[in-house]
């Protein structure tokens, strides 16, 4: 029989959607499917054999109606899982496809098959800042993308007092004040293995910063290509995982982090917590979500000359650590970030 270019691209497509609960999926953060932080994840059970056919028809069905090219868009994101930049993939947002007795506009249900399989609304998800249709508001043609669209973490009530641990702020052994020439960065980022900083301060101007230790494209700061003397068999490990690794983005509201690795990531920020608290909590961001890391507003509130977590901070602005894979805090062995295989300190200058 005959097979079109057309109908192949889609039959790839349908092979490299996102698994669901019982799919054989070893490895489900690869995905992004789960909850955010304090460590819950979602677990989203296998369709039943009905649905699951009457997905596939509705999919193909959706597919078999989009250009080949865009289909080729669609395709390059899904199979790099984001790691290769692809164009948007623009199509008429007020077109609803319905599974069962369940309805969706056509680009939750392209989110639903392709990323997150739980998601249930379109208001947990947030658009990068990479996509064409950010900060449009209703645009009749919108990205479907699923590589240009997070999941929002939604920061979970602050657990009772006994809970959370003392401030770890680690001073570095050189100063990590800002030179004056570089006044003009909105902030720096220091690569650290355990107590060892390894690497430059890079410093960043660009809006949007890609940390990673392997992209297929990309670039920003590359950890891979940092010479690092540390034999620790666990910092070895731990420095294999980071992959896709991270993306900063400097926005109006604030500075994002979107978690574009197979792993969690853990972020420890003044302004993600109650301003009135003297210890701050450590936030888990599993891959595919996107976490408002750093707040100016918040920020500069919290300028205070009395408050001692930041008197200790750099005078050029705050500092946001972050840990790839492993936690630190309460909940684990390691109390201090500074125990932490690979975890980055990111400065923001809010002069």
């Amino acid at each position: 029989m005959f097979r079109t270019k057309r109908s192949g691209l889609v039959r790839r497509l349908w092979r490299s959607r996102a698994p669901v609960e019982g799919d054989g999926e070893t490895d489900r953060g690869t995905h992004g499917s789960g909850g955010c932080c304090m460590g819950k994840a979602t677990k989203v059970a296998k369709s039943n054999a009905g649905s699951e056919a009457e997905l596939k028809a509705l999919t193909h069905s959706v597919l078999k109606k989009i250009k080949e090219k865009q289909l080729e868009v669609l395709l390059q994101a899904v199979e790099s899982k984001g790691g290769v930049r692809s164009p948007c993939l623009l199509l008429p947002s007020k077109v609803d496809a319905k599974v069962g007795q369940q309805s969706y506009s056509l680009p939750m249900l392209l989110y639903k098959v392709f990323r997150w399989p739980d998601l249930r609304h379109s208001s947990e998800l947030k658009r990068l800042s990479c996509c064409e249709s950010y900060g449009k508001a209703n645009p009749e043609l919108v990205c479907c993308n699923p590589h240009h669209m997070s999941r929002l973490c939604e920061l979970e009530s602050p657990p009772p007092p006994y809970s959370r641990y003392p401030m770890d702020y680690l001073k570095p052994p050189d100063s990590l004040a800002l030179q004056d020439s570089e006044r003009g960065y909105w902030c720096v980022v220091a690569y650290w293995e355990e107590k060892t900083r390894v690497g430059r301060l890079y410093s960043v101007q660009e809006p949007s910063l890609d940390i990673f230790y392997d992209l297929p494209q990309g670039n920003g700061f590359c950890l891979g290509q940092l010479c690092s003397d540390n034999k620790s068999q666990l910092v070895q490990m731990v420095r294999s995982k980071i992959g896709y690794g991270i993306q900063l983005t400097r926005e109006p509201d604030g500075v994002w982090v979107y978690n574009r690795s197979c792993y969690p990531i853990f972020i420890k920020s003044a302004t993600l917590d109650n301003p009135d608290s003297r210890t701050l909590l450590v936030h888990k961001v599993f891959p595919g979500f996107s976490i408002k890391a750093f707040d100016y507003d918040k920020a500069n509130s919290l300028q205070r000359p009395n408050d001692h977590e930041f008197t200790q901070q750099p005078r050029t602005g705050f500092t946001v650590q972050i840990s790839f894979v492993k936690g630190w805090g309460q909940c684990y062995t390691r109390q201090f970030i500074s125990s932490c295989p690979c975890w980055l300190e990111v400065i923001f200058n809010t002069r």
